[in-house]
């Protein structure tokens, strides 16, 4: 252990624990949703709206040193929905899940408790099989929406889904390392995911320093809160076709050191036309409420007061266009 860690990680505990855990899932699975239930803090952007997340967020759960614990640390890796692709950027976006799969310690599979186990779930566990030394924890979510005997019957549905498709050679035991129910709305069991994700962790330094919640950088979350705000009452097919980018963040000059303000201009991207009008609304209404929504959570993020410029462009077919995917950060 050098000096340089000894300064940056004072509480490094010789039997301290930490590591990668990756969440995976079909879309809408509750991945994003539990991600920063166990955070504590938004990290991930939610939505009713499928397939929403589009970069693997780094949520990071620190469990201090006490007189019982050496102190812990998980960095939770929330992907997009692996999903069967129609477009370019669905090809891409099952690409970044494999490949970040091959790199954590752990997998959580969430699987929804008012979802009956579907072909999606049978191609992911399929998927999984192939990481045999990669141990699957199986975390059954939204378990608020339903009732007990109905939750009964899907923790042994995941069961037999483990074991029919986790029973590659060389995995440790058929199917999968721990079932835990798991509502992230109500705080139920978050602590226990938390718990058994840690003890699956490799003695380790901490990855992290204490109080840093997420290594993403602030224009991809600025971007993604937009997106968020702007997924709201849309309609069906437009989530696949919004896109954000931050084109500028400055500070407002003139401003006196304690009432700053940060300019920030952004552009939202979508496919036809006709998205565009309904992004705007009548008369600007839809695109004003957009910016309200997403200047709150900006604010919180960055602890200082925003003007949000936002612009609506239309980027035609960007999803199946590699040049245009690159721009847009895909």
């Amino acid at each position: 252990m050098t000096d340089n860690v000894l300064q940056e990680f004072p509480e490094y505990n010789e039997n301290y624990r930490a590591g990668f855990v990756s969440f995976v899932g079909r879309p809408n699975a509750g991945k994003s949703t539990l991600t920063n239930a166990l955070v504590g803090e938004k990290v991930a952007i939610t939505s009713s709206k499928p397939q929403t997340t589009r970069h693997t967020i780094r949520g990071i759960v620190h469990r201090p040193q006490s007189q019982d614990s050496p102190g812990a640390q998980l960095v939770l890796v929330d992907t997009p929905g692996l999903h069967r692709p129609r477009t370019l950027l669905g090809s891409r976006l099952n690409d970044l899940v494999i490949d970040t799969l091959s790199e954590v310690d752990v997998v959580g599979f969430c699987i929804p408790a008012d979802e009956k186990i579907g072909p999606g779930d049978r191609f992911i566990a399929g998927q999984l099989n192939k990481l045999p030394h990669k141990p699957v924890v199986a975390l059954v979510t939204k378990t608020d929406k339903v009732p007990r005997a109905d939750l009964a019957e899907q923790l042994m549905a995941v069961d037999l889904l483990g074991r029919e498709h986790l029973s590659s050679e060389g995995r440790k035991a058929e199917g999968f390392a721990a079932i835990i129910p798991v509502s992230a709305v109500r705080g139920e069991q978050t602590d226990v995911v938390t718990d058994e994700l840690i003890t699956m962790m490799p003695t380790s330094p901490p990855l992290y320093p204490s109080g840093e919640l997420t290594d993403e950088p602030e224009r991809v979350m600025i971007a993604e809160l937009v997106r968020e705000a702007a997924l709201e009452d849309v309609r069906d097919e437009l989530p696949h076709s919004i896109a954000v980018t931050v084109e500028e963040m400055l500070p407002r000059e003139g401003r006196a050191a304690d009432k700053p303000l940060l300019d920030i201009h952004a552009t939202i991207h979508v496919e036809r036309d006709s998205q565009k009008a309904i992004i705007i609304g009548h008369r600007g209404s839809r695109l004003k409420q957009i910016g309200s929504g997403a200047r709150e959570g900006i604010k919180k993020l960055l602890g200082t007061p925003v003007y949000l410029d936002l612009h609506v462009k239309v980027t035609k077919e960007w999803q199946r266009d590699p040049k245009k995917l690159n721009r847009l950060g895909f």
